[in-house]
Parts: structure tokens; sequence; C-alpha cells
């Protein structure tokens, strides 16, 4: 192959280089594009066909099903190492030691308070205030508890931002859900482990003691290692595109949260029970909104089957579907809706429509029905994606800062009206 690719307009010839990743990726490098055309720019909604930057995060192969974060298979990240571990590694380039892990977990330990003026922002919003509206709000609100900008030469300064928000984060999931079910804000213990800590924030009642379940311990720590990194994603993007106005983190952190929201993005899962529940409220007939799936004319659509980046398979539903049926065993969960969802699988699997197109369940069709079935409310599964995403955000907006990438300022094309005359109010 060339190592130039030529652009012909009209007349005249360009030539630009290739960029080749260390995965075979190739990329035709246009940033001198207008400059040597005299204005002309390319077009790409949605950015299908665009490259925003050179990562070393995050390998994403959706033809063969292939996720690999700094290299690390999803596979063996999920089996064998826990959140914290991955987290650690998405954000400094390598699997910990057993002495890194150790000094990054007691150093998040230490950070572990929210300034209590936080807690009286929460307590000011509404009981029905939607989680990730809250979540969103209250991570921008850290900026204001912690206003000094981090200088991104330091080590130190970037390792202390960091460890704060991989600290202070859980106690907003928690806090978040507590307030949404009307039960009082408390803090951790320091004699828990990351996600120990978080269940015990999340799901602690006043009159009862609180032991872990080491199933569901485990389902969180797949959930949250499934869902750290995505490559170039929407709520990715976004926090690349903040931080490179040389916003902080925190604020950069907070536009990724509402960029997740979306229901074509982390409220996906969301979206597939709301799908599940609107099925049993129309008598729970699965066949019936198959072929209504499979019907060109029907608008409804079945949620969490399929993917835009994975042609053949979601690699990471294979590992959370076994998740799955281990946690509505060991619960002994008897869900109509849950019940719902295990008939839609089935038939999509071996519905010859659905398995010809490769429309096979999702990472967000199973992790919904295992939040569902541990008690989290259903508002709740977007800020639960977040939490799992936040070192991957971490991760790129340290790697954009460090890279020293210029402010994100996209082109257009301008259809409007051509230049016309003011006209005077009493004349139009």
């Amino acid at each position: 192959m060339s190592d130039i690719a030529k652009l012909q307009v009209g007349d005249n010839s360009y030539e630009f280089p290739l960029i080749k990743g260390t995965e075979n990726e190739v990329a035709i490098d246009i940033k001198n594009l207008r400059d040597v055309t005299n204005g002309i720019i390319t077009i790409d909604p949605g950015y299908k066909n665009s490259g925003s930057c050179e990562s070393a995060i995050t390998f994403l192969d959706g033809e063969k099903g292939v996720l690999r974060y700094r290299g690390y298979p999803i596979e063996e990240l999920a089996e064998k190492a826990d959140f914290l571990e991955v987290s650690y590694a998405l954000i400094f380039g390598n699997l910990p030691t057993q002495e890194e892990l150790d000094k990054f977990h007691t150093d998040i330990r230490s950070h572990a308070i929210v300034d209590d003026d936080v807690r009286k922002i929460i307590e000011a919003f509404p009981r029905n205030a939607h989680p990730m509206g809250v979540l969103s709000s209250l991570t921008s609100a850290l900026t204001a508890f912690n206003p000094s900008s981090v200088n991104v030469d330091s080590k130190e300064e970037m390792y202390a931002s960091i460890v704060r928000i991989m600290a202070k984060f859980p106690v907003l999931v928690a806090w978040t859900m507590r307030k949404k079910k009307g039960m009082h804000l408390n803090y951790g213990r320091n004699t828990l482990g990351y996600i120990e800590n978080l269940m015990y924030m999340m799901f602690k009642k006043p009159n009862e003691d609180f032991e872990v379940n080491p199933i569901i311990k485990n389902a969180l720590h797949k959930l949250l290692i499934l869902h750290a990194d995505h490559e170039q994603n929407c709520s990715t993007s976004t926090v690349r595109i903040v931080g490179s106005s040389h916003a902080g983190l925190f604020a950069s952190l907070s536009a990724g949260i509402s960029a997740l929201w979306g229901p074509l993005h982390g409220g996906a899962n969301q979206a597939v029970l709301e799908m599940l529940e609107a099925i049993q409220a129309d008598g729970g007939d699965t066949a019936k909104y198959m072929a209504k799936a499979k019907d060109k004319n029907d608008p409804f659509r079945l949620m969490g089957f399929g993917h835009r980046v994975y042609k053949n398979f979601d690699p990471r539903a294979k590992i959370i579907k076994a998740t799955a049926d281990e946690v509505l065993n060991d619960l002994g969960v008897d869900d109509p809706i849950l019940n719902i969802a295990r008939a839609l699988e089935k038939e999509a699997l071996s519905d010859p429509y659905f398995v010809e197109r490769k429309l096979y369940p999702n990472v967000d069709f199973y992790s919904g029905i295992i939040y569902r079935a541990m008690g989290i409310p259903v508002e709740m599964f977007t800020v639960m994606f977040a939490l799992g995403r936040l070192p991957g955000w971490i991760a790129q907006w340290k790697e954009m800062r460090l890279n020293k990438e210029p402010i994100g300022r996209p082109r257009q094309i301008y259809i409007g009206e051509t230049q016309r005359p003011f006209v005077e109010i009493e004349k139009r």
C-alpha cells in the first residue's frame, strides 16, 4: 500500500499522508486540507468515517467483535481483574503491581469524603429529579469545592486530581440513588474494598446489618469493567472536546455525563427496561413484539439488540449474559419483566431473521436486567453506566491534555440564506 492518498478536485490534484495504527488501522491525514485546497473541507455527519485523535487507550474492531483496553482483551480483564485494577490500567497505561494497586486504593480512601455543602445541594433537588441530571450537576459542583486548575505537566497534581474524582464519584452515585429512594445519605467504610464500599453506600439500611453478596459484587465488577471505555463514542468525544478548551477535569466529566444521558447512548439500558415494561402492560406476548420488530412498516423498535459498532456480536454481551444468569439464580428473582426479557432473548437467538442480521442481545440488554434484579431503580441504570465509564473518561481527558491536542472546532457547510437586506419592522 502506498503511504500517500491522492485527492482530485477538478483539475487539481492533492496528496495527503496515510497514518497507520499498531492494529493496522489506516487513516488519511487531512489536517492541512483547507490550507492546501484554499478552503475545501470534508463533511461526515456523525463522524462515522472521521478520526478525531490518535489514542493508545482502547482498541475496538466491530467486525470481529474485539475489545481491548491498553492491549488487554476484555474477556481476560472481566474474568481475572477487578474494577480498580482495570481503572488503573486505563488511566496509567499498565495493570498495576500489588504495591501500586494498594497505594491507589489507599489514596482513594483518603479522599472519599464530599464537602457537606454538596449534601445540601443534593437535598435541594426534588425527589423525582432524574438521577443523571442530579449526577451531572453534582459533578460540576465539585469544581466549586476544588477550584484550583490542574497543572497537567505535573504528575503529582494529575494523580491527586484523578484520585479525588475516583474517590468522590461513588459517593455521588450512592447519594443520587438514596435520594431517589428517599433514604438518608451515608458514607462508606474505609475497611471495605472499592466495590464493597459502593454496595454499602447504596444498599445499607439503617435498621439492618450489611453483608456483601459475593455474586452481586462479582457482577458489579464485571458490569463496570465492561463499560469502562469504548473508544471515541459520544460521551468520550464530549469529554475530550470540552477538555480541549482546557476546561477542568470535573467540568469535562460533567459534560460527558450529560452526553451519556441520551437514550441512544448510555440511556439504552433504561430504554430496554421501559420496553419490557410496555410489553408486559400489553399482555406480555413476546411473539407479537418480535413480529412487530420484523415489520418494516411498524414503528416499534426492539431495544437492546444489535450495536452500531459491533457488526458481528458484542463481546461484552457474551460475558455479561453468564453473569446475568448467576445473579438471577442467586437472588431467586420471580419478576414477570425478567421473564419477558428471557423470552425475547430465546426467540431472538433462534429466529433466522435476527440470526442472519446478527441482531444479538447487546450489553445494554443484559445490564438492565441485572440492575433491576439488584433492586436498582431504572432511572439509575445510566448512572451506573457513568460510574463504569469514569476511568475511561479520565484516561481520555488525561491523554488529550498530555498530547496537547488543539481545541476542538468542527467546520460546517452553510446552507442558509445568502446576504439579504435588513427590513424595518413596520415593513415586514
